[in-house]
């Protein structure tokens, strides 16, 4: 499975291009630190990119995503990358073993946060969001209320790395793709 595979199974399963974006800002992330890290970059990619393909037709816990592996299966997708998904939800009973594993749990929630913080901005840019306001935000809980502050919290605690670096990077990550997020924002407001 390549990364152009994967892509295929997004756009067939996937209509909401605002989940379309949400899976591409996870991939930024985790393929960021698969260079990082050393790791195979094609995987890391794939993996992200998939790891939400069945929520528009699964999009309850716990049928998401565990009704969607055997589609991911019967795609040729490896048992790796499959375990990597069903890992991402706390409640599938996969722990989360690999850096693969972790790496995409750790950035899920962090991502749709960012993106969060990036429409708040007068440009909707993720160029202009800081780490610290994303900090300060976190503590907002009616703020982007449909994202899990503990799995953000919790995601950086399993990968080993200070939340603030986590969060610094993957703004870096998601600054990278800006244009193809939906990010790269708008001209200056004219007053």
């Amino acid at each position: 499975m390549d990364r152009n595979q994967a892509w295929e199974i997004v756009c067939e399963f996937v209509k909401s291009e605002s989940l379309r974006k949400h899976m591409l800002a996870v991939e930024a992330c985790v393929a960021a630190y698969a260079q990082k890290l050393g790791e195979d970059h094609e995987k890391w990619a794939v993996t992200a990119l998939l790891h939400d393909f069945d929520w528009e037709i699964h999009p309850e816990a716990p049928d998401h995503p565990m009704k969607g592996e055997p589609i991911l299966a019967e795609r040729g997708v490896s048992e790796e990358i499959r375990r990597a998904i069903l890992s991402h939800a706390n409640y599938s009973g996969v722990p989360r073993v690999s850096p693969l594993e972790k790496t995409l749990f750790a950035c899920d929630e962090l991502a749709g946060f960012l993106t969060a913080c990036s429409y708040v901005r007068p440009s909707r840019s993720i160029h202009e969001v800081e780490t610290k306001s994303v900090r300060k935000k976190l503590k907002d809980k009616a703020f982007a209320r449909g994202v899990n502050r503990d799995d953000i919290v919790n995601g950086a605690a399993e990968m080993g790395v200070d939340l603030d670096e986590h969060i610094e990077f993957c703004i870096r990550a998601m600054q990278a793709r800006a244009a193809e997020l939906g990010l790269a924002g708008t001209a200056a407001v004219v007053q």
